[in-house]
């Protein structure tokens, strides 16, 4: 399944077997505490006129009194809808008109589609030195949208690039972060606003097999993070391409990565930003993560949700 609308008829179905009325389902949800379900919003998710946040569906279904057995299943389905609402994102920005490829008018929906974590609780980063990573046993939903993700891959632009910048040392210590399931990270750079081409990079251990992410730029989804396979621990350099029109004209952007899949987590250790301009290509800022630089952190804004670990690693870099 990668149609909204065909979730919103799941849910009807779900609805339908729970004989209920909405404002029951409401009251269950507030006995139970957590995410609540107003009467307008299930409504809306049950007429496919509104996709869910995943947090509301879940919430849905409990008050419908589906098996806590099945609601991974649910979660894997809201998961490959979202990745499948990334390749229309980029579809409407390729139709976009010529002006506002030159960054002077976008509108791109910001609603419930939306993968910037509006409605969370974001807090500054809390470091946790020295706890280890083991490799995992356990999968963490790796499956959910997998399939979907090499279409996206080649739709957003995400082949590997040749970072234009010095090349990094083979050997290299450095600190980082990352988060689970639920999770997600955000910052700000600063950009030359007469850039026509915008790359980030991010620098990951590699060691993590299939970590995916979504991207957004200021709030509107843009790209996506494509699962590796797991190696041995070393340093990988991901990029991806911007849409430059999400970009385009602007000094100031704010990212947000939100968790997708992984086999355990998700990781960051530095994000490199490089710019295209007048058709030279020069490095426009850099995002220092990890509990060791608290500087670049505070500067750039940097927040992360669900982190479940900070520390340090010192690894090469592949052949």
């Amino acid at each position: 399944m990668t149609g909204g609308e065909e979730l919103a008829r799941l849910l009807a179905e779900q609805y339908a077997r729970a004989d209920v009325s909405l404002r029951e389902l409401e009251l269950r949800s507030n006995k139970a505490g957590g995410t609540r379900l107003p009467r307008a919003t299930c409504s809306d998710m049950l007429a496919g006129r509104r996709f869910p946040k995943k947090a509301v569906m879940l919430a849905f279904l409990r008050a419908c009194q589906v098996p806590e057995s099945q609601l991974p299943d649910w979660e894997r389905a809201w998961e490959r809808v979202k990745i499948s609402q990334i390749s229309a994102v980029q579809a409407t920005v390729a139709q976009l008109p010529e002006a506002a490829r030159d960054g002077r008018e976008v509108s791109l929906s910001k609603s419930e589609d939306r993968v910037a974590t509006v409605d969370q609780n974001i807090q500054p980063s809390t470091g946790e030195p020295g706890r280890g990573w083991r490799r995992a046993r356990r999968r963490v939903g790796w499956a959910v949208g997998l399939a979907a993700v090499p279409v996206l891959g080649t739709a957003l632009g995400l082949s590997a690039l040749i970072d234009p910048g010095p090349s990094p040392p083979r050997y290299l210590t450095d600190d980082g972060r990352a988060f689970g399931s639920g999770g997600s990270s955000q910052f700000t750079v600063t950009v030359n606003p007469a850039h026509s081409e915008l790359r980030l990079t991010r620098r990951l251990d590699a060691i993590i097999a299939r970590q995916t992410a979504t991207i957004s730029v200021d709030g509107v989804l843009a790209a996506v993070w494509q699962p590796l396979q797991g190696e041995s621990r070393m340093w990988r350099d991901q990029s991806v391409v911007l849409p430059s029109a999400l970009t385009v004209g602007r000094r100031r952007l704010t990212i947000t990565n939100t968790f997708v899949a992984s086999e355990l987590d998700f990781n960051e250790f530095a994000y490199f930003v490089d710019q295209k301009v007048d058709g030279t290509w020069s490095r426009a800022d850099t995002v220092d993560v990890g509990p060791a630089h608290p500087e670049s952190e505070a500067a750039h804004h940097y927040r992360i949700i669900h982190q479940n670990w900070a520390g340090t690693r010192h690894t090469s870099y592949p052949e």
